[in-house]
């Protein structure tokens, strides 16, 4: 499965869960290099998804941001499934 069809189907459930907004942050000369895929408001709490293939590695940049997102007290995490982010959307709804 391609990281674009792994986005969409998270995507597809993060739209279905209440409280929650969320957009694919798409990169490029005017995005912000590292940034996680996907941006989430969830239960007022900020939440990044980094998304990676089965075998896909996340590079120093995005670990950077990574670590940045954590310690200013937001969740970002790197996903490879729909399953792994239901997992984190229930660990912050607690």
């Amino acid at each position: 499965m391609k990281e674009s069809d792994i986005v969409r189907a998270i995507l597809k459930y993060l739209k279905t869960v209440p409280d929650c907004f969320c957009w694919k942050e798409h990169g490029g000369m005017y995005g912000t290099a590292g940034i996680p895929d996907i941006i989430c408001c969830y239960c007022g709490k900020f939440v990044a998804f980094e998304v990676k293939t089965e075998k896909g590695r996340t590079t120093a940049l995005q670990n950077s941001v990574i670590n940045k997102i954590q310690k200013c007290g937001g969740k970002a995490v790197v996903v490879r499934s729909v399953n792994e982010v239901k997992a984190v959307i229930e660990e912050v709804k607690q």
